[in-house]
């Protein structure tokens, strides 16, 4: 039972990271890659300050700036310093990786004895692995309530469109530039604070701890799409963090086959790998399913 909690709050929590990806990756169609290096800087910011004495909460907030930050760094680069978004976000990601180092002062700080989110008084009187379900639900419902009500005025129809049709879009005035680098800084800090989460949740920050995490982003939006199929845009918000657990269940499910942990990151892009062919696959057995029926007919 303790597992599968901790893999409903694990899941619940790394779904920040999806629900960041998902405004570039699937509104925006761009490969953002300042993902692996803000998922770190938005930790890294967290854990230092809070070894310094700063409140969780305010260091918390710090991450989400930080992931602004970044975004904001690979969106000048991208739409004024016409870096292709694909090197751009490369380039935030190795810049921040000597960054990180600076933040930190070394390669992994730990949080023993700190006070953070998962332990203050009231978490702590939670059962095991509850508080991470309990602070991921909370703030999951509160993120995708905000990321509804933005895409649903006139500024996020204008970001939608953006990412739609750029062309459309600045023939019908909006600066997409503008909405490009919005939907940059916005994903980068959601991908920030889900850092700054994790560092808590997990007691630790380290530099290299953004390596794969967009596998992880990916995996959690490929998922929920393949699994609940055709829905609403705020449906889809919700999908993601659906995804997001189910991912960890797949993980779970991994370790307890007898795999090594070593073996996870591994596992994460076959199975992402797979779930990225599963439209290509169904469509095929369905053509096939078809011209099987064809040749029968008389």
């Amino acid at each position: 039972m303790n597992l599968i909690v901790s893999a409903i709050g694990q899941g619940l929590l790394w779904g920040l990271l999806g629900l960041g990806l998902f405004l570039t990756f699937r509104i925006l169609k761009f490969p953002d890659m300042t993902v692996e290096g803000t998922f770190p800087f938005g930790a890294c910011v967290c854990v230092a300050l809070i070894t310094n004495g700063v409140s969780p909460i305010l260091a918390t907030v710090m991450s989400f700036v930080a992931g602004l930050l970044t975004g904001l760094t690979t969106g000048l680069l991208y739409t004024k310093g016409k870096i292709p978004i694909l090197l751009a976000g490369i380039l935030v990601m190795t810049g921040i990786y000597s960054i990180n180092l600076h933040v930190l002062g070394k390669a992994t700080v730990g949080l023993l004895n700190e006070k953070t989110l998962l332990t203050s008084s009231f978490m702590k009187s939670l059962p095991t692995n509850f508080p991470s379900v309990v602070l991921g639900l909370i703030l999951v419902s509160v993120i995708i309530f905000f990321l509804a009500l933005f895409l649903n005025t006139d500024l996020g129809q204008a970001y939608i469109a953006t990412g739609d049709n750029p062309l459309m879009a600045r023939a019908l005035g909006i600066n997409t530039d503008n909405m490009e680098i919005l939907g940059l800084m916005i994903s980068n800090g959601l991908i920030g604070l889900c850092g700054g989460l994790i560092a808590q949740n997990d007691g630790y920050a380290d530099v290299n701890m953004g390596v794969g995490t967009i596998v992880i982003g990916l995996a959690a939006i490929i998922i929920g799409e393949v699994a609940y199929g055709e829905l609403s845009l705020t449906a889809r918000l919700v999908a993601v963090i659906l995804g997001s657990i189910f991912y960890r269940f797949v993980l779970l499910i991994v370790l307890k086959l007898g795999f090594s942990s070593n073996d996870f990151k591994l596992l994460a892009s076959l199975i992402l790998a797979l779930c990225l062919m599963l439209p290509l696959l169904e469509r095929k057995f369905s053509l096939a399913k078809i011209l099987k029926k064809g040749v029968q007919k008389p």
